[in-house]
């Protein structure tokens, strides 16, 4: 369903099942820099109404997941450590398209989420399958689904906007692209992505 070139290396999981501090704090900053994603595109690109009205709800969202996060530590008696830098998103911001119009640089930024979207949902998947905390598995996977819907809105709203077929063509060199990224990125068993 994703159309991921790549799978997650099998040995992300057992890492990042050892290293739960270190992954809900990525995880948790992961979903606030989604939040802060989300309030750039409605404030940058107001004028494509429809757009915003289905990213309020995501704003929201994302923003419950950052807090839902916090609790998962909390109730571990762990603490939220310091943000670090996320090559997966920093190698991926590299490859979006600068200039042409706004209604194509709106596509750029939405497939661009899209993808982050889709890798969060298959990590999601994994560690609610592979992790040994029962309540952290249900955790998972209950956010993998709601990932799924954001990375399918999102490419849907880049389709609607930039025409099918055009930004479905340019899905595959995303696809393509971030491909080369997960080969050349270590699993890190302290990072999401």
């Amino acid at each position: 369903m994703l159309g991921l070139k790549l799978p997650t290396d099998p040995r992300w999981a057992d890492l990042a099942g050892k290293s739960i501090e270190e992954i809900l704090t990525d995880h948790a900053y992961c979903e606030q820099k989604a939040t802060s994603t989300n309030i750039s595109l409605i404030q940058n690109y107001p004028e494509f109404e429809e757009m915003v009205d289905s990213l309020i709800p995501i704003v929201s969202e994302e923003w419950g997941h950052f807090k839902l996060v916090l609790e998962q530590l909390k109730k571990r008696g762990l603490k939220l450590g310091l943000q670090r830098k996320d090559e997966y998103v920093n190698e991926l911001n590299k490859f979006i398209r600068r200039g042409g119009s706004r209604k194509e640089s709106l596509v750029e930024k939405l497939l661009f989420s899209a993808l982050i979207e889709a890798r969060s949902c298959e990590r999601f998947k994994l560690l609610s399958l592979n992790i040994d905390d029962e309540e952290l598995q249900d955790f998972y996977k209950n956010l993998m689904v709601s990932e799924a819907g954001h990375y399918k809105l999102f490419l849907d709203m880049a389709c609607e906007y930039g025409g099918k077929e055009k930004v479905l063509n340019r899905w595959e060199e995303w696809l393509e692209y971030e491909a080369g990224i997960m080969k050349k990125l270590e699993p890190r068993g302290d990072r999401i992505h």
